[in-house]
């Protein structure tokens, strides 16, 4: 049951429910309301007519009509008056009471604007905060699959996250080889300079690590008859060291039940069913395991992959494991905060 932020439209995703931002009247209006009664269609208003509005905190559900969605539920945020009348509590009730609806109508995935920081003003990082802890309380109690998504619109994504400032050093020592200064090391990134901040000094002759020379192979029959552990082998092992519990662990990975079952079945299965994750998975469950760095690169190594200086993700999840960052939500938030596709897995 994992959770995503994504910079989508949302009247055009593929999920089971997506929430609107809707006004008491549920009648349509402006911003996200009004974008997804154009796309539902007439019928969506004809329906919302019936509903006799809908509280501030509450929500209501209706077909999706002519959108991708099964379902639009409505939901009404409240006005920011300074934060003094309650309006954080309205605003996680909406995020509730909407992510009840969706499973009390059998959704397994539900997509969430930024519910408030329109024309409501609520603060962004505050209303992004609320939304996270709300659905990441919500799933954790959740007996069942559910994906949620928090969709950001268009390129005025900023005070959503609080920038990780210390990624700029680590970005600059990861470098690689060739490039003689930082400007032409972000361009070849992609980094957003106004997120990672301006860095005046240049700098030149970084120097890779060496290759580690790996020891020759002698006999192949002894090598392949005694193969090391498998990733799921040493998933299940750290999670048994660690004393936490299988459910505890899938959802700190953010990644959705039926993935860890094949982890699951895998690590007690010959090496012919070996499961094999993607690295975002791997590394998803080297955070989840809190596992130290030297660790995180030996699992990673056992499903096959490591970290690389030229991967903007691969640099990202490294730079939080060695600050030990293992919530997995605040790490989705550094990655997307840089445009890099957000750790865990989806049902679909």
């Amino acid at each position: 049951m994992p959770l995503f932020i994504v910079n989508d439209d949302i009247t055009k995703l593929k999920v089971d429910a997506i929430v609107n931002a809707a006004n008491n009247s549920l009648l349509g209006g402006g911003g996200v309301d009004g974008c997804i009664h154009r796309a539902a269609g007439p019928d969506l208003l004809k329906e919302c007519k019936t509903l006799n509005g809908c509280d501030t905190g509450d929500a209501k559900i209706t077909k999706g009509y002519k959108l991708p969605a099964k379902y639009v539920i409505h939901t009404v945020g409240p006005v920011w008056r300074g934060g003094e009348h309650n309006e954080a509590n309205l605003l996680a009730s909406c995020y509730y009471r909407s992510l009840k609806l969706a499973t009390e109508n059998e959704c397994e995935s539900i997509a969430f604007p930024m519910i408030s920081t329109g024309v409501y003003h609520y603060p962004r990082y505050e209303a992004m905060q609320i939304a996270q802890r709300t659905i990441n309380n919500y799933l954790e109690k959740l007996d069942g699959d559910l994906d949620v998504y928090i969709v950001l619109f268009g390129n005025d994504i900023s005070g959503y996250f609080d920038p990780e400032d210390g990624l700029k050093d680590y970005f600059i020592n990861r470098i690689p080889s060739g490039y003689t200064s930082y400007d032409a090391a972000c361009s070849s990134f992609g980094i957003c300079k106004s997120i990672v901040g301006a860095v005046s000094k240049a700098f030149s002759n970084v120097k890779s690590k060496s290759c580690e020379k790996s020891s020759r192979i002698t006999n192949l029959n002894d090598v392949i008859n005694n193969p090391e552990e498998t990733f799921s082998s040493m998933v299940m092992r750290k999670i048994k060291e660690s004393g936490m519990d299988e459910v505890s662990c899938y959802k700190a990975a953010n990644v959705n039940k039926q993935i860890f079952s094949k982890i699951r079945s895998s690590a007690w299965e010959s090496e012919t069913d070996n499961y094999q994750p993607t690295k975002s998975t791997a590394m998803s469950f080297a955070i989840a395991l809190k596992l130290p760095l030297d660790e995180s690169k030996e699992l990673l190594q056992k499903a096959g992959y490591a970290f690389s200086r030229s991967d903007k993700t691969d640099i990202i999840v490294e730079y939080c494991i060695a600050n030990r960052i293992y919530d997995i939500f605040r790490v989705n938030e550094i990655l997307f905060t840089y445009q890099q596709p957000c750790l865990g897995s989806k049902c679909h």
